[in-house]
């Protein structure tokens, strides 16, 4: 009896034990080993690699046996000529200590072990500092900013340099983990342009009235030194007159398209503030933009909308090829518009609105104070938390967050006949409206964050791409019905809603209107 007691208490233990779940220990991703050649190599005291208390730098010299590795000159030589034209790229040659390492490899053959050690460790310090930096930038946007929902860029920057360096391909690692998007190119191709023109020092334009064609004005001489200086007018510039006369109008109507103004010719207050921006102010507007890019992820998808938040503008790419360009609407200055990566999910037809809170405080309690019929004219149903409807007469206006307010399908529905629906932290989505005059508009920084799409069904019958259940016809007939619709979009589409204010085309300048205010803030902290 005491034997089967035993072996029925073994088995319960045993039994447990089984039901415990097993810890493993994560695996730590292994480090390749440096290879080191014949060169001079000396041993570095672990003391000083810790010193920079860099976990990166420790599990580098793990790799190299706590020994120096940079003994090749040719290596050396390249690393330096990066650092030092790291400006080239938007970067601060200061960041990576280019001048106190050029001071050191001048000195190279006379230093003792100690110092050569030093020097071996700054050497892989800053460069991949420098790496890290050209890949996902030097600032992180989450600490920056409240509204910028991008994930984090991982990077593993031993493996890309101890691999460069084992297979002697130094050369191209720099140029292998920056972002291959167009975009990103022709910034660095206006950092480029940017350069070629020399210092400027054009007196600041003062203009209280709008200039037009045949207008004589004092200011007229500064505008056409600064658009000789652009290069939007050729001519000399010992010889302007206060006549505003066909010339110069030509030179700034392709001034205004340049910036993304109305290409009128009329020189108001828009034009005056673009055309006094120095070059200094347009390459600093560049270089933000290029650390902007950085944050972006490099994995662009097979199929994605891609909406540049100051330049008005959605993009539709399939393939690498551009399908479809609207014009949008986007938050103003108060109520910006998030930076979001995301996936499409859903076309909504007939869609209802229900109002936020903020539009809800800043506009429609105080509308409502002063005439009790306002949401009533908006076809806005006012609902209490039990679901009833409430008569505006009976509205609490101490009170107004115990309601819902609902907009009915149609036309004239704030979000119009549709909006897309993608997974995002700031309740906003892409939509029709019922303001489509504002489409017209050179400044179209009007909405309360979401973005509104010019022709949106269009739009919708492009992504959906289903000729038979969602053709113009059927669309159109599903708008007419003003019953609430929601379609899975099939296809996978991302969406990349960015802000970019600086790029260059054909070999021209392209400036936008910086219309959040971000880029003179994010250059001053670039250069902390």
């Amino acid at each position: 009896m005491k034997k089967i007691y035993f072996l029925l208490l073994l088995s319960i233990i045993i039994s447990c034990k089984d039901d415990k779940p097993k810890i493993i220990p994560a695996a730590k991703k292994a480090v390749p080993t440096i290879i080191l050649t014949d060169e001079r190599k000396v041993s570095i005291d672990t003391a000083k690699i810790n010193s920079f208390k860099s976990e990166t730098l420790k599990q580098f010299y793990n790799s190299s046996g706590n020994k120096t590795v940079w003994g090749n000159l040719k290596k050396r030589t390249y690393i330096l000529s990066l650092l030092k034209n790291s400006e080239a790229l938007g970067l601060n040659p200061d960041d990576y200590k280019s001048s106190k390492l050029e001071q050191l490899e001048k000195r190279i053959a006379s230093l003792k072990d100690v110092d050569l050690a030093t020097y071996d460790i700054l050497l892989t310090y800053n460069f991949e500092l420098y790496l890290t930096h050209l890949y996902k930038g030097k600032l992180d946007p989450k600490k920056l900013y409240t509204d910028w929902d991008l994930e984090e860029k991982k990077f593993d920057v031993n493996d890309a340099l101890i691999k460069a360096f084992n297979n002697n391909k130094l050369d191209s690692i720099a140029e292998n983990i920056q972002p291959k998007s167009a975009p990103y190119k022709e910034l660095i191709k206006a950092l480029e342009i940017i350069n070629t023109f020399p210092d400027d020092s054009i007196g600041t334009i003062k203009s209280d009235t709008k200039i037009t064609l045949k207008d004589t004005s004092s200011a007229l001489i500064n505008i056409k030194k600064t658009l000789l200086f652009w290069k939007d007018m050729s001519g000399k510039s010992d010889s302007l007159t206060k006549i505003y006369d066909e010339k110069t109008f030509e030179a700034v109507k392709k001034f205004q398209e340049r910036h993304g103004l109305a290409a009128d010719g009329v020189i108001g207050a828009g034009t005056i503030s673009a055309l006094n921006y120095s070059k200094e102010r347009r390459k600093q507007q560049i270089i933000a933009n290029l650390e902007r890019w950085r944050w972006y992820t490099n994995d662009f998808s097979e199929n994605y909308f891609i909406i540049n938040i100051p330049d008005y503008s959605l993009n539709v790419v399939e393939m690498q090829d551009t399908t479809l360009v609207r014009n949008v609407v986007v938050g103003t200055s108060k109520r910006k518009t998030p930076i979001i990566t995301s996936v499409l999910k859903s076309v909504v037809f007939n869609p209802t609105w229900t109002v936020p809170p903020t539009i809800l405080k800043e506009d429609v309690v105080p509308a409502m104070k002063r005439n009790r019929n306002y949401l009533a004219k908006k076809n806005i149903t006012i609902y209490d938390t039990a679901g009833k409807v409430v008569d505006p007469k009976a509205w609490n206006e101490n009170k107004p967050g115990n309601y819902r307010y609902v907009q009915s399908p149609g036309y004239n529905n704030s979000l119009g006949v549709m909006k897309i629906l993608f997974p995002n932290h700031h309740s906003v989505y892409l939509h029709d409206t019922n303001h489509r005059n504002y489409f017209g508009r050179s400044n179209r920084s009007l909405s309360s964050g979401c973005v509104r799409v010019e022709n949106p069904l269009e739009l919708a019958e492009h992504i959906l791409d289903d000729s038979e259940n969602y053709s113009k016809e059927k669309i159109d007939t599903i708008v007419a019905s003003k019953k609430t619709m929601y379609t899975k979009i099939t296809k996978k589409y991302a969406l990349y809603q960015w802000y970019w204010t600086a790029w260059s085309k054909k070999n021209q300048l392209i400036f936008r209107a910086d219309i959040y205010n971000l880029d003179s803030d994010l250059y001053a902290k670039l250069r902390d």
